[in-house]
């Protein structure tokens, strides 16, 4: 799936946040240096081993490798905690919308006034129940069915929003921020550090969802076709969705305003800005009802994803299918909550596990080197019936290119953290940004599974 939130709600705050132009130049690189190659592997991983996250690395590697694919799927279970809070959002705009909600006109006040507030977790609550209750009854296909209907129409509402906000007076402002980089922003680390790490929240790059969905793959289905479709078709929807939110906010606030605007980061960028687009156009109403909705099914899709992800674990280490699938939701709810009542908690669970993406896609890439990367070109990846093949390129990039651009991001803001002044401290791990935080976080979990690791391995992969 190309179009998400991923690209609607997220993309466009972390490419304002990060200089705009200049963001997209190390964006574009990541793709294909990086998500793209991350793909192949995962999609090579699941359709070689037919197992989860866990008994893939175990399976593939060897034994004492499994709590690397216990980390990945951590990680994913991480972003499921919050991003069915974002779910839940949609839910909300989309029923805000059918109804006509007066309020929705003053965007930024309807936001604040419903996550400062307990709805978030009603709708949290929801959007885990639906999630589950697709899986649970097997309805997964059917919500396949209609996202062939309404993900092609998210893409349109996309088209169509981006044409409007490109025409709205001082419009082109925004385009300039967007597309115009801004040279000296490449000089500092975050701008490549939250590229890299949107490019893989975006297009499912070390998730370990793609590793999951290759185990019910055909044999003769195409890795290397399908893995750039769905990074290039990730980031046309991305571009659109910055053509029509950032444009918009510089047409309606005073230039001053808008840069403040989009220098904050809001989390809510999107959901405040979108409606006041939409409020530009003739039945714009219904449009917006219309978009909501098809975000909604965009989010419940990557969602299921997620939620199969974490069952196909529990369900590799002998637990009932249906039992796993509501231990995971239950689960998922419980530790959505914290998301769900603060948005500082959210963001810092963003910030954590969106770079955490960074640590399993190093993972993805030593499984490969481990298991010998001209080999897996050859044996797993170009198999019988492709279209496209991996070349020599896929060597280069997975042994050398990649390895390098992680020691040399993770070095730089290692060393920008520590050598720069702060007065709260870098190491502190109760600040919302901070490498500490992450550092913190994903010690305690790589700790927890070294652990667990002969146990994961035992429960997890069965004897040939």
């Amino acid at each position: 799936m190309a179009v998400g939130t991923g690209n609607i709600w997220r993309f466009p705050r972390i490419a304002a946040q990060n200089g705009g132009g200049a963001f997209l130049i190390p964006w574009l690189i990541f793709l294909f240096l990086w998500s793209i190659p991350l793909l192949i592997i995962e999609f090579a991983m699941g359709k070689a081993t037919r197992y989860g996250t866990i008994g893939a690395f175990g399976k593939l590697l060897g034994k004492k490798y499994t709590w690397m694919g216990a980390f990945v799927g951590f990680c994913t279970m991480a972003i499921m905690f919050y991003y069915s809070v974002v779910m839940g959002w949609c839910v909300k705009y989309f029923l805000a919308a059918v109804v006509g909600d007066g309020h929705l006109v003053n965007s930024e006040a309807f936001w604040h006034s419903f996550t400062a507030g307990y709805q978030p977790v009603v709708f949290h609550f929801v959007a885990m129940a639906i999630g589950a209750f697709v899986i649970y009854k097997g309805v997964v296909h059917g919500i396949e069915k209609a996202n062939k209907i309404l993900i092609p129409l998210l893409f349109f509402l996309l088209v169509l929003a981006a044409i409007r906000a490109v025409t709205l007076p001082g419009a082109l402002v925004g385009l300039n921020y967007f597309f115009k980089p801004e040279l000296s922003q490449l000089l500092n680390y975050r701008t490549w550090l939250e590229a890299l790490s949107q490019s893989a929240w975006s297009t499912g790059a070390g998730w370990g969802l793609i590793l999951t969905y290759a185990v019910y793959m055909k044999k003769r289905e195409d890795i290397v076709l399908n893995s750039f479709i769905a990074g290039l078709g990730n980031n046309s929807a991305s571009l659109l969705a910055g053509m029509a939110v950032l444009p918009t906010i510089f047409a309606i606030l005073p230039y001053e305003k808008a840069m403040e605007a989009v220098g904050a980061g809001n989390t809510g960028l999107t959901f405040v800005w979108i409606p006041r687009l939409f409020e530009q156009m003739p039945l714009g109403g219904f449009f917006m009802g219309i978009f909501f909705l098809a975000l909604t099914s965009a989010a419940l899709s990557s969602l299921i994803a997620m939620i199969e992800l974490a069952t196909r674990i529990f369900m590799d280490a002998g637990l009932n299918r249906h039992r796993a699938i509501l231990f995971v939701a239950g689960f998922g709810f419980l530790l959505g909550l914290p998301s769900a009542l603060s948005l500082d908690f959210f963001n810092n669970q963003d910030w954590t596990w969106g770079l955490g993406l960074i640590i399993s896609g190093m993972f993805f890439t030593f499984a490969a080197i481990k298991y010998g990367v001209e080999r897996m070109r050859t044996q797993l990846v170009n198999t019988e019936g492709n279209d496209w093949d991996a070349g020599k390129w896929f060597n280069l990039i997975v042994t050398f290119l990649i390895p390098v651009e992680f020691i040399v991001l993770l070095t730089w803001w290692s060393w920008q953290a520590v050598t720069s002044y702060d007065p709260e401290g870098w190491w502190n791990p109760f600040r919302t940004f901070s490498l500490g935080t992450c550092l913190f976080q994903w010690g305690v979990a790589i700790v927890a599974f070294l652990l667990l690791n002969n146990r994961l391995f035992q429960q997890t992969v069965r004897e040939d």
